[in-house]
C-alpha cells in the first residue's frame, strides 16, 4: 500500500466506513433509552391521575365513619339505655375522641378531602363536650379541703392507706367500701388527725371540725326478700350512704357520703346498672329534700358525671372536677384509670380546685377538692 493510500484511510470518517460513532455526533437527533423510559413513565402517571376519582369522591367510607362518630357523640343522650348501653357509652364518652386521629390517618392515606373535612364534626363536638377539661381551672386551695376514697374491701394495706390519706391534709375525709375487718384500723389510724367521725354501714366520714345531725341515708339498697324481717344490726352493714353537718367558720355544711351500687358487664344482661340507678334516684330524692343550701356529696357513684343515670343527682349538684379541675381526673382502675366514677359534687359553695391524690392499696384513686364560700 502506498503512503497516499494509508493517509486516505486514516482520514475516513466513521460515517464513511459504517462504523458506530461516539460522542455528540452519534446521539445527535436520536433519543436514548433512558429518556424514552422517562417519557413513558410520565405518560403512564398522567393517565393514572386522570383515571383516579376526584379527591372529594375518594375515601367516602372513612368520611361516613367520621360523620357517624360526630353524630354519636352529639346525640349520645338519645342512645337507648336498654341493657345499659346508654350508660356504657356515656361512661367512656371522652375516649371516643381517640377515633379522630385514626380516621385522620386513613383519610390522609387515601388522599381523601371528604374524609378529612368530615372530621370537623367529631372534633367540634368533642371539644364542646370536653375541651374545657383540658384547661387548668384551679384558683386557690379554698377555705376547706374535702377528700373521698373508695378504700376497697380487699385492700391489703389499710394502715398505709389511712396514713396516705392523713398526709393529704384534707379537713373532711369520706371513705367508702369499709370492710368490717378494716373498720377498726381506719378508726385507729385516723383518730389523731380527725377527732370527729362516724361510720354508717360501709361508708364513713372523718372530720377535723365538729359533726352533728348524723344519720344514714336510704338509697333503697336491696337487702333481699326477708330484708324487713332482719334486725337493725344486720341491716346496718347494708347502709351505703350517710349525711352529716360539718360546723365550719362560714356556717353549717351538709356533707353526704355515698357508694352507689356496682355495675357489671355480662353477656346475658349487658351493662347491668339496675341497682346503681335505683340508688341514684333515691339519693337524688334525699338531696332534693336537703334544707341546707350548702351541700357537698363525696363518694363512689359508679358512674361518670355525664351518665344519664345520675341525672337525679347531677341536675342538683355540679362537679368540682368540671368546675375547678385539670384534665379528666379518671379514678378507676387505679393502675390505668379510664373513667371518673369517684365524684365530688357541690351546691351552694364554690369549687376552687380539684385533683387526684396518690395511689393507695385500693383499686380506686382518691379525689380531693378545695371549696370556698
Amino acid at each position: 500500500m502506498t503512503q497516499l493510500d494509508t493517509a486516505e484511510i486514516e482520514q475516513s470518517s466513521p460515517a464513511d466506513t459504517g462504523a458506530p460513532g461516539t460522542g455528540a455526533e452519534a446521539g445527535a437527533g436520536v433519543p436514548t433509552a433512558a429518556p424514552r423510559r422517562t417519557i413513558r413513565a410520565r405518560t403512564q402517571q398522567a393517565v393514572r391521575a386522570l383515571s383516579e376519582p376526584d379527591p372529594w369522591k375518594r375515601g367516602l367510607v372513612p368520611a361516613a365513619l367520621a360523620l357517624l362518630l360526630g353524630l354519636l357523640m352529639m346525640l349520645h343522650a338519645q342512645i337507648t339505655d336498654r341493657g345499659g348501653l346508654g350508660s356504657l357509652v356515656e361512661t367512656f364518652l371522652p375516649w371516643f375522641g381517640l377515633f379522630v386521629p385514626v380516621l385522620l390517618a386513613v383519610g390522609l392515606w387515601r388522599r381523601s378531602a371528604s374524609a378529612v373535612a368530615a372530621l370537623l364534626l367529631p372534633v367540634t363536638v368533642w371539644l364542646s363536650l370536653f375541651g374545657g377539661l383540658l384547661l387548668d381551672k384551679a384558683q386557690s386551695d379554698g377555705d376547706l379541703t374535702v377528700a373521698s376514697h373508695n378504700v376497697a374491701a380487699e385492700n391489703t394495706d389499710p394502715v398505709g392507706t389511712a396514713r396516705d390519706l392523713v398526709d393529704s391534709g384534707a379537713d373532711v375525709l369520706a371513705l367508702e367500701e369499709i370492710s368490717q375487718q378494716a373498720k377498726g384500723t381506719y378508726e385507729k389510724e385516723l383518730a389523731k388527725a380527725y377527732p370527729h367521725h362516724t361510720v354508717q354501714g360501709t361508708v364513713g366520714l372523718w372530720s377535723k371540725l365538729p359533726l352533728s345531725d348524723i344519720r344514714p341515708v336510704d338509697t333503697e339498697q336491696d337487702v333481699g326478700p326477708l330484708g324487713d324481717a332482719k334486725p337493725a344490726s344486720e341491716k346496718l352493714v347494708d347502709i351505703r350512704a350517710l349525711r352529716a353537718t360539718v360546723a365550719t367558720d362560714q356556717g353549717p355544711l351538709a356533707v353526704y357520703v355515698a357508694h352507689l351500687g356496682s355495675v357489671r358487664v355480662t353477656p346475658e344482661g349487658g351493662f347491668g346498672t339496675a341497682t346503681r340507678n335505683r340508688n341514684a334516684r333515691a339519693l337524688g330524692a334525699a338531696l332534693a329534700a336537703e334544707r341546707n343550701e350548702r351541700v357537698v356529696l363525696l363518694g363512689d357513684l359508679n358512674g361518670a358525671s355525664d351518665d344519664r343515670a345520675l341525672g337525679a343527682i347531677t341536675s342538683q349538684l355540679r362537679s368540682a372536677q368540671d368546675a375547678a379541675g385539670n384534665g379528666f381526673g379518671f379514678t378507676w382502675p387505679a393502675t390505668f384509670p379510664v373513667a371518673r366514677i369517684d365524684q365530688i359534687l357541690v351546691r351552694g359553695v364554690e369549687p376552687t380546685s380539684a385533683y387526684l391524690l396518690p395511689e393507695t392499696g385500693s383499686d380506686h384513686l382518691p379525689v380531693a377538692a378545695g371549696i370556698s364560700w
